[in-house]
């Protein structure tokens, strides 16, 4: 129904920054929140970022807090993620959500959508 497409990631340099970029397409939901997650090699889903619909409302993990940004644009149906201040720890393979709640939720089961997602790699 819904088709979400990262973009933006890649290798980077510690202290370096890169904007993740999500796309979706297909029956978008009417009121929809979005979020962020990240998967590291041997490590299960973490949280990173969540926006409302109405991008009123953001919450980020702590790991990501102040270096991070979460925003979105309704009309091209598109959330971002800026990073900044990257850390080797932050490799992983990024992947956004949505879900038909407007209300930004952190358990990746709340979500009905996900992409495929899109490498990080930080090196030191």
């Amino acid at each position: 129904q819904v088709q979400l497409v990262e973009s933006g990631g890649g290798l980077v340099q510690a202290e370096g920054s890169l904007r993740l970029s999500c796309k979706a397409s297909g029956r978008t939901p009417n009121r929809y929140s979005m979020a962020w997650f990240r998967q590291a090699a041997g490590k299960e889903r973490e949280f990173v970022a969540a926006i409302s619909y109405m991008s009123g409302n953001t919450g980020y993990s702590d790991s990501v807090k102040g270096r991070f940004t979460i925003s979105r644009d309704n009309a091209a149906n598109t959330v971002y993620l800026q990073m900044n201040s990257l850390k080797p720890e932050d490799t992983a393979v990024y992947r956004c959500a949505a879900t038909n709640d407007p209300r930004p939720r952190t358990a990746g089961r709340t979500y009905l959508y996900w992409g495929q997602g899109t490498q990080v790699t930080v090196s030191s």
